[in-house]
């Protein structure tokens, strides 16, 4: 009987067609993250790409009312599903779900082009489960956007010597480089890849015309991305919110090289042990463009100085391929039929999908509606009791601007972390120049009638001494908590 449901839920590899593997792909993405479509933010970047992209769709380009430290196409996603679709939660999670879906199949087929489709289908399996699984990758961030686009380039490359596809490629490469910049360290060295494979074959004409296509199409998707600026003549703009403050940002947050050496000890030895035992080839060209992304992501993370669990996610779906070769390679894996244990770890690992259907139940039970979180029900609340939303400020749950229709009283206060992120004023010129002068800014000369903070939770990061003395110092003088919804606290000015 074990057999036969093993066999059931089993794909037959041999006539398995694309249109089959990306409904599979489809259908799993969707059980895992479905429950989470109606959470009121899963990770506050998100939060943060959508009051942006919401100001966008409003008439102003992002980092000009708005402003956060993602390239324009991540903005631009999300713009282009509220235009489409309004403000609906629902249509920005399925969109991201099928960002999830596009690079997994890429990776199916990069898989069924370096080894089997068999290869390609469980590689493209484990990447939708590893993007969708584990703290805030059931929402969705830039670097599920960017892989898409990057995972479709690198089939390109990878599956054809076409000229013209090079170019495909660069267009693609381009679009992953505008969500997320640090990638631009994998592309460069994809590009020098494919200049000086060809030089090795003494191809050097079709070489260098290769790289040309795939630079140009990179250069075209920045030059989109600069082109309306330049139209309102803003381009500096531009210049300093995508390229400058990214570069400031990651030398002013950087870690200690001991949190982020694990991650490199560990590659480090899967590699040598997959040369020494002749696992991989490291003499295919699909092998060594797979290293070369390796190699460019994780140099990214050592000039970025750190690691945070999302950024693996443009990781997973290249080293994803990488140990799928080696295990299919090893004997022991060969003497058993080890589909059952497969298939036991894919119904135990989604603990958290599974928590957060019984949540959404619980939620519609008690409050009569899917949707869930203070981020949703805290502006619920405020337009019911007729509380003041003009510069309202939210210094956590910040989705309820969204919800409200309403923007954060400074651009500085667009992710209330950026607050006290002053070493990114001058990239948006702002008048203040310390974290305690925009809090004290918004507090002492704006003066919001309404604030909300989350309950027993140090308003800043705790490394920021001075700024949570002023604002520790400022609430019970000047505020009184008017109610508190689950966790979130909300306070009414006094008069």
């Amino acid at each position: 009987m074990l057999k036969k449901l093993i066999d059931y839920f089993t794909p037959s590899y041999t006539h398995l067609k694309n249109r089959t593997a990306f409904l599979l792909l489809l259908l799993t993405a969707f059980l895992i993250r479905f429950p989470f479509f109606f959470r009121d933010y899963v990770d506050r970047d998100e939060s943060t790409f959508i009051l942006v992209a919401q100001s966008w769709v409003n008439g102003h380009l992002p980092y000009t009312e708005l402003w956060d430290i993602k390239p324009p196409i991540t903005f631009l996603f999300f713009a282009s599903v509220i235009y489409s679709f309004g403000k609906s939660f629902l249509a920005i999670r399925f969109f991201g779900t099928l960002m999830v879906v596009i690079s997994a199949f890429f990776t199916y087929k990069i898989g069924e082009k370096m080894g089997s489709k068999k290869l390609g289908f469980w590689s493209a399996v484990i990447c939708v489960y590893l993007q969708s699984m584990f703290g805030s990758l059931q929402g969705v961030m830039s670097e599920h956007i960017c892989m898409a686009f990057f995972m479709a380039a690198l089939y390109l490359i990878i599956s054809s010597k076409k000229g013209y596809r090079y170019g495909m490629a660069g267009l693609l490469m381009g679009l992953a480089v505008m969500t997320k910049l640090n990638m631009a360290y994998a592309i460069l060295f994809v590009g020098l890849f494919v200049l000086f494979d060809h030089f090795s074959k003494k191809e050097f004409q079709r070489g260098m015309l290769r790289s040309i296509g795939y630079g140009t199409g990179i250069l075209v998707i920045i030059g989109l991305t600069v082109l309306p600026y330049y139209l309102q003549g803003d381009a500096g703009l531009w210049w300093k919110s995508v390229v400058k403050a990214p570069l400031e940002y990651a030398g002013a947050r950087r870690y200690s090289i001991l949190k982020i050496s694990p991650l490199f000890l560990i590659l480090t030895a899967f590699f040598l042990f997959a040369w020494k035992k002749r696992l991989l080839n490291f003499r295919e060209r699909s092998v060594q463009i797979l290293l070369v992304v390796v190699l460019g992501v994780l140099l990214s993370f050592l000039r970025g100085g750190r690691i945070n669990g999302h950024y693996l996610i443009q990781l997973h779906p290249v080293l994803i391929l990488l140990v799928a070769l080696v295990v299919s390679k090893l004997t022991y894996f060969k003497r058993f039929d080890y589909r059952p244990y497969v298939l036991f770890l894919l119904l135990l690992l989604p603990v958290e999908t599974y928590l957060e259907y019984a949540a959404v139940v619980k939620n519609k039970g008690a409050k009569g509606s899917f949707f869930n979180g203070e981020g949703i029900d805290v502006p619920k609340f405020i337009i019911a009791n007729g509380l003041e939303t003009k510069d309202i400020l939210f210094l956590e749950y910040h989705i309820g601007y969204w919800v409200l229709g309403v923007n954060p009283p400074t651009k500085a206060a667009t992710h209330p972390s950026n607050i006290c992120k002053s070493e990114m004023f001058p990239f948006y010129d702002n008048p203040r120049t310390t974290g305690v002068e925009e809090i004290r800014f918004i507090m002492e000369t704006i003066r919001p009638k309404t604030v909300v903070i989350r309950k027993n939770k140090s308003i800043f990061d705790k490394k920021l001494l001075e700024e949570n003395e002023y604002i520790n110092a400022y609430l019970p003088r000047h505020y009184r908590l008017f109610e508190t919804i689950d966790r979130a606290q909300i306070y009414q000015r006094l008069e």
